[in-house]
């Protein structure tokens, strides 16, 4: 299967995440998913490629033509697919993948799962959706989907795929 992983190109401040963030490339590697991603060296993007790809597993990078160099586009790819825009990098991820871990990250972290969680909810994609929310990091966002269910915007078989989770135990309960 193949899983597009979204995450912060900054590494950030917490090295739980990161942590984390090595653990679900190992994991990808170890049942043999592919890695959908970002592209970069840098950052969470970079360990979590580094973690795939150091145990054995398989990787495709997404990057755009402007941020091959800024990102650092990761050259041990088993695929390296360069486009002119973000918008393109993100349908690619989008068709190129099976199902999505988000793990933390910025703004465009953020984007990325909330077009996501759109599709799902348009029946454009199936999912899952899985959003790592390590310390809490996600409670935000998911507080925000709750009070859209409260107010009748969003259903709540939203959560048939979509799930906050802490733990690769848990993240094996949903992908198999």
């Amino acid at each position: 299967m193949n899983i597009a992983v979204y995450l912060g190109s900054n590494m950030g401040k917490d090295p739980t995440i990161k942590q984390m963030t090595e653990e679900v490339g190992k994991w990808l590697a170890e049942n043999n998913h592919t890695l959908v991603y970002g592209g970069a060296k840098n950052g969470l993007m970079g360990v979590v490629a580094d973690s795939v790809l150091s145990n054995g597993g398989h990787a495709i990078g997404v990057i755009p033509q402007f941020l091959e160099l800024k990102e650092q586009a990761h050259a041990d790819l088993d695929e390296l697919h360069i486009v002119d825009t973000m918008a393109q990098r993100k349908t690619m991820m989008i068709e190129l993948a099976d199902a999505f871990i988000t793990m933390p990250g910025g703004p465009g972290t953020l984007e990325e799962v909330s077009e996501i969680i759109s599709k799902i909810r348009l029946h454009q994609l199936v999912g899952p959706c899985v959003l790592f929310d390590l310390h809490h990091y996600y409670d935000p966002l998911k507080a925000q989907i709750n009070n859209m269910i409260e107010y009748g915007y969003v259903d709540t078989s939203i959560y048939d795929s979509i799930f906050f989770l802490s733990t690769i135990d848990e993240l094996n309960e949903i992908i198999k």
